[in-house]
Order: structure tokens, then sequence, then C-alpha cells
């Protein structure tokens, strides 16, 4: 159960530089040609530039070190600014797409030329997919064997996930927009450039909603996997002198940052120094196995009623899972 190699910081920092360029880009199409969509996907890159900024200051601060103020580690500032980021991809991504949108197809007007937002959507589209080759490589390798969907939105590192998406809808949102363009182009109509802008906007939303639903999970205090809980059982059911676990607490403070909180029943007429002896093991044991539980309370109590505990264990279903 090692953590695997996935580098989030390479993939933030590809999509941070291609965004940027192909932000400026944009920008200048729009100024050119009047497009809503291009002028949409200028927002559009201008937030997802603002993320990967967003996202770089959450990794960089995860590391930082202040043992009197944060004395379990501040690894959940990863999950804090992911929260920001898809709030912002929700907010100055979707939201004004959607209204420029609207607006422009209220407005109605020319199309306007599409000579340059075809060549900026073209090589923004180069661009975007070299930093979204990326991100899935990166992305892969972290989730192993794990399945897409349960990789995406069912992880503890939210950072690899908000850049596929962001880049994803990135790519999608670019031949959507080069579609818009040639097609108002063709029609000389602002009706298909309006509806692109809005059919991003939404897009962006929906990404946005599925990011926020995921990292507020993370934020609030995601407990450890199942697989997880089943291993530190079989672990600690398979030491000398402890006889059961009774209540397994964990929360995930970080990507790789697991707080595991055991109650266990010792073996009859164990003394205090043997007790130690045994915990100490049994820590050892499940670091080894699982390197991400950085901190481990074990506490002794034999008298343990479940129903009288505000947080009721589920270890008769983990037990069975294992």
């Amino acid at each position: 159960m090692a953590s695997l190699s996935g580098d989030p910081t390479k993939a933030v920092k590809a999509a941070l530089f291609a965004n940027g360029g192909i932000a400026i880009a944009k920008f200048v199409a729009a100024f050119y040609s009047g497009s809503a969509t291009m002028l949409a996907e200028g927002v559009h890159s201008v937030a997802d530039t603002c993320n990967q900024a967003l996202l770089l200051v959450g990794i960089g601060l995860s590391k930082r070190r202040d043992p009197e103020r944060f004395p379990l580690g501040r690894a959940k500032e990863t999950y804090f600014w992911g929260f920001i980021v898809s709030l912002m991809l929700f907010f100055l991504g979707g939201v004004y797409a959607i209204y420029e949108g609207v607006h422009k197809l209220m407005a109605g007007g020319d199309p306007g030329s599409p000579i340059i937002p075809i060549v900026v959507l073209s090589v923004s589209i180069l661009l975007e997919g070299g930093s979204f080759v990326v991100a899935i490589r990166e992305f892969n390798k972290q989730r192993g064997t794990t399945p897409v969907r349960q990789a995406l939105f069912s992880g503890k590192d939210p950072i690899l996930p908000i850049v596929v998406l962001e880049d994803a809808g990135a790519m999608f949102g670019l031949v959507l927009a080069l579609i818009a363009v040639v097609v108002a182009w063709g029609t000389g109509s602002s009706l298909p450039d309006a509806v692109g802008s809005i059919v991003i906007g939404v897009l962006l939303c929906v990404i946005g909603v599925a990011l926020a639903r995921d990292t507020r999970s993370l934020l609030i205090g995601e407990g450890m996997t199942p697989e997880m809980t089943a291993e530190t059982l079989r672990i600690a059911g398979s030491t000398e002198g402890i006889e059961e676990v009774t209540q397994v607490l964990s929360m995930h403070l970080g990507p790789e940052t697991i707080l595991l909180a055991l109650k266990v029943r010792f073996s009859a007429g164990m003394s205090v120094a043997e007790s130690e002896r045994v915990v100490d093991g049994l820590e050892a044991s499940i670091r080894e196995r699982i390197p991400q539980m950085s901190r481990i309370f074990v506490e002794a109590d034999s008298d343990y009623e479940a129903e009288l505990d505000p947080v009721k264990p589920e270890i008769d279903l983990a037990k069975s899972e294992a």
C-alpha cells in the first residue's frame, strides 16, 4: 500500500505555463474578432492560470512546518486550495462564459473575421494538448490500477484530478470554440458563437461543482479507505498481546498523511511496560504496510461500548471485507 509516484507539481507547472500563454493569445484574438466564445475562452484560460498558481501555493504551504501552531502539520493546505480552485473554475470560468454567451445572444451582431481566432485556437489546442498529456501521464502513475472514475472523484489527492479535469475541459472548450467560430463565419450569424460560449460555461460549471464536492469532503475530514481499515485490523489482530480492536478512527490530514486512532483490548495481566512494547510493535507494523500512517494513537480500553460512543465504529463491516 505504498504511495504511488505521480508528480502533481510537474503537471501543475506544465498547465500553468501553457494556460498563461494561451490566455494572452485568446484575448488578442477576442479583441480583433469580437467573438464572445473567444472572450469566454480567454477568461477560462485566466481562471485556469490562476488556479494552477493557487495549487502551487497549496503544495508549497503544505510542506511548511509550524509545530506550535499546527502540531499535526499543514498537509490539508492542498485540500483548502483545491476547494478554492473549484469555486474559481465555477464562477470565474463557467458563470462568466454563460453570461457572455447570453449577452452575445441578445445583442447579436457581426461574427467578425475568423482568421485570427482560428490560428490562436489551433495553436492553443496544441499547447493545451501537451499540458494534458503531462497531466494524464502523472495521473496514471498515481492511480496505478485504480479505475479512472474512482481515482478522479474518490481519491485522497485532489491536485492531479483537478489538473486533469481542467485540461480535459479546456481541450473540449477549445475544440467547441473552434467549431463555433467557423460556423459563425460560415453562416454570417453570431448565434453559434453565443451558443458555444454558453455550452463552454455549462461544462465548466459542472466540472467546478464536481471538484468542489470532492475537495469539500476531503477538507471536512475523510477517513482512510476500507482496504486500509481492513489491513489495519488484520495487522492488529495478528499482533501478540492484542485480543481485540474495539474502535478504529482515521482521518486524512493530507494526500499522504493519515491520522489513526485505535482502541484495543490487551491480553489480561499485561504490565504497562509490556503493553508499551506491543504498541510500539503494532505502530511499526502498520507503518511498514501503510507508510501514510504518520500519526498513530493507541488507547487501552477493555470496557469500550460502541452504543455509548457518539462516533460509532464500523469494525464489523471492515472485518467482513478483510
